[in-house]
């Protein structure tokens, strides 16, 4: 019984680990064309945070 549990737990664990690195490599792809950042952004906060224009 324990050694099924564990054959279980151990195919979920591999599994998560491979979802994360899977969907942080399909993340990195699909926005490497927008790494451009502002400039004026300091805070990271965007442009809501900004005071309005003039």
């Amino acid at each position: 019984m324990f050694i099924i549990g564990f054959v279980i737990f151990v195919i979920y664990v591999y599994f998560l680990i491979w979802n994360v690195f899977y969907s942080n490599k399909k993340q990195r792809e699909e926005n490497a064309y927008g790494n451009e950042h502002d400039v004026l952004d300091s805070d990271g906060m965007g442009d809501f945070s900004r005071f309005p224009k003039k």
